[in-house]
């Protein structure tokens, strides 16, 4: 296995950019748009090809780190479903925590977004599980 493979790798993170679709599109959206602070008219008037690009690419940065350590460790499935769930617990939404209590923003707007790491990380995991 290759420490970097294209296919797993955008697979992984198409499954990661599906999960938020869905999780801020049809699930939570107006929820944390409220939670946020974001008006309609905020919301509309941002460059969402940038917004959506960079989303990508973020994902996409964090499907070739996990990638890169399963394919250095080359491990059982149901281990490869644990680090990609790990992450997101042990250091993903920590982090975002972390910065929330000090924004001051709301535990629902961290539920939402803790949510969204935790699906999205598992997607991606899963996905992976199909290259092994």
């Amino acid at each position: 296995m290759s420490d970097f493979a294209l296919w797993p790798v955008l697979a992984g993170t198409v499954a990661f950019f599906v999960v938020g679709a869905i999780w801020y599109g049809v699930l939570f959206g107006k929820v944390w748009q409220r939670e946020a602070g974001l008006t309609d008219e905020q919301v509309q008037g941002g460059n969402m090809a940038l917004i959506f690009g960079l989303t990508f690419l973020f994902e996409m940065l964090i499907a070739m780190v996990l990638w890169h350590l399963i394919a250095r460790t080359a491990p059982a499935p149901h281990v490869v479903m644990m680090m990609a769930v790990g992450f997101a617990v042990g250091v993903m939404i920590p982090a975002v925590g972390i910065n929330y209590l000090y924004q001051r923003k709301s535990g629902l707007l961290f539920a939402i977004d803790a949510g969204h790491f935790l699906l999205g990380m598992a997607a991606m995991g899963g996905v992976f599980l199909l290259f092994l």
